[in-house]
């Protein structure tokens, strides 16, 4: 993937904004460090027909500093996620006749968790039975930070009571629609109901909660945070697994969960402006966003 050699005088306008005066920043790296140093994380997604978001979430967690990166995906699809990307590693899961991960692939995910940092699930993973069976399990079980998108989020809806009852840290990442779902199909209307039922939904399961769409919003219950970075632009398909994948390579970091997802928000949707001022919004892609990870990042470095 190539990376912009030089920056603009108008992607330099874009990162001499100023900065929300509480974001969390990114220490430098220490010169003795190696890739153990900076986290392990396990991307779970993909199906016959959707490589590509799972791919895009994998390619996100490196850019975003993610020391070691692995994707595990369904059999059928190995190879052409394996070939989006040299610098990440695949793991072939079980899968069922229609290409998508079968539940009986969950011991599996949960031995590669062993030696991880953090997990995403959800990028690219349809939608099945044996999806809702897998998610749920994860979602219970695994003790590790874990961000939870896209399908994920759709499997746990089908009963939203286990989002109380989890092992470890959580970060979930709705759409409008998505997050409807997670209220048990209730419908909020206006910003201030929707972040109030975003607080709440964050007590009530002890997560953090990504409200994403214009002016994403973050919280945890306590403390809230509104993204100001970001534009229309990024309004097309696959975007949302890239910020997955910015959120778990930070999360690999040690950031904490609320401060992991304040940053990726911010981080992911500058990497938009950036794209946007070289390239334009009508013509913008994911693969853009990635492409300009590295200076987006570089700028929130301390």
């Amino acid at each position: 993937m190539l990376i912009p050699a030089t920056l603009t005088e108008r992607c330099c306008e874009v990162l001499d904004r100023p900065h929300p005066a509480d974001l969390p920043t990114l220490k430098p790296r220490e010169r003795e460090s190696h890739k153990g140093t900076y986290g392990r994380a396990l991307v779970i997604g993909g199906s016959l027909g959707m490589a590509g978001a799972v791919g895009l979430a994998g390619m996100a967690t490196i850019r975003a500093g993610a020391g070691l990166v692995r994707l595990g995906v369904p059999t059928s699809i190995v190879a052409t996620v394996a070939s989006y990307e040299p610098a990440y590693m695949t793991a072939p899961l079980t899968e069922d006749s229609e290409g998508r991960l079968a539940a009986a692939a969950a011991d599996s995910i949960v031995e590669l968790a062993t030696d991880v940092t953090a997990l995403a699930v959800g990028p690219g993973l349809s939608r099945s039975g044996g999806l809702d069976a897998l998610v749920a399990r994860l979602f219970a079980d695994i003790r590790l930070p874990t961000v939870f998108d896209a399908d994920a989020l759709n499997a746990l809806a089908v009963d939203p009571k286990q989002l109380a009852s989890h092992a470890g840290p959580r970060i979930l990442t709705p759409h409008p629609g998505e997050f409807q779902r997670l209220l048990g199909g209730k419908k909020v209307d206006g910003r201030a109901a929707q972040e109030a039922a975003a607080r709440e939904l964050a007590v009530r399961c002890q997560c953090v909660v990504v409200l994403k769409g214009h002016r994403t919003f973050v919280t945890d219950g306590r403390r809230d945070y509104t993204n100001t970075t970001g534009n229309p632009g990024m309004a097309t398909g696959g975007t949302g697994d890239v910020l997955t994948g910015i959120t778990t390579g930070l999360l690999c970091q040690g950031l904490a969960p609320l401060d992991a997802a304040q940053l990726a928000v911010y981080v992911h949707g500058l990497a938009g402006d950036l794209a946007a001022a070289e390239l334009g919004e009508p013509s913008l892609s994911a693969v853009d966003v990635v492409r300009y990870l590295p200076p987006a990042l570089r700028s929130v470095v301390a």
